[in-house]
């Protein structure tokens, strides 16, 4: 016999979207979905209050882990650190914006490889430094030319810089075994009925992450040849 679903625990999700559709303050929506979700499974007070502490106690630390390296990025560009990046850059007579990239994008892609996602980011490699270094990369080049880097230009560097971390990275951590979309793939696929082994799925990754770094150096060696004739 088939036994009745119990809907009403999905009353805190009816919250949630009443809350942020009358855009009301964010803590006090997910609150207030708690104490809704709780009160529909007759949970007793005191146990709600305790999950709510617990959950609470397990992730204080997560503001810390968020502001702390911002703080930390903020300080170094306070303190000259984009110049220091675009005027170290700026004495390499043979760097361009593309052939920076091209280094950048093989560090990202093999460190994503093995597993290390956190080496470079938006906000922690590309804003503070990578894209400062490419940026006066273009600029030694435009110099030399006699000319000043547009802003059309600037904005494309800053682009392809950001561009050549996101690809560095999804396609590198394909490759790596314990990566949770192969994971997941895996389990997928072993609900199906369908046994394969994790390392197999990420050695198919290979291939693609070597055309992928081909097909994008082709694009870094482009924008040397956009910024030449810009």
């Amino acid at each position: 016999m088939q036994s009745a679903v119990n809907l009403w625990p999905l009353l805190g999700v009816a919250v949630i979207v009443a809350g942020f559709l009358l855009r009301l303050h964010p803590v006090l929506v997910v609150l207030a979905a708690c104490l809704a979700t709780g009160v529909a499974v007759w949970m007793p007070p005191l146990e709600l209050l305790a999950a709510l502490g617990g959950a609470f106690v397990k992730t204080r630390n997560l503001p810390l882990i968020l502001l702390l390296p911002l703080a930390a990025i903020g300080l170094l560009e306070r303190f000259g650190l984009r110049e220091h990046a675009q005027a170290a850059i700026g004495r390499v007579r043979s760097a361009t914006a593309g052939r920076l990239l091209i280094v950048y994008l093989a560090i990202r892609e093999g460190a994503a490889a093995v597993g290390l996602t956190s080496i470079g980011g938006h906000p922690t490699m590309v804003r503070p430094l990578m894209a400062p270094m490419a940026e006066g990369a273009a600029e030694r080049q435009a110099e030399a030319r006699g000319a000043s880097l547009s802003d059309p230009a600037r904005q494309r560097v800053r682009a392809m810089t950001a561009a050549t971390d996101n690809v560095g990275l999804f396609f590198g951590e394909d490759i790596f075994v314990a990566f949770g979309a192969i994971v997941l793939m895996q389990t997928i696929l072993r609900g199906e009925g369908i046994e394969v082994d994790p390392l197999h799925m990420a050695l198919w990754g290979i291939p693609t992450a070597i055309c992928a770094f081909i097909i994008h150096a082709w694009r870094l060696r482009r924008l040397d040849v956009y910024l030449a004739r810009a």
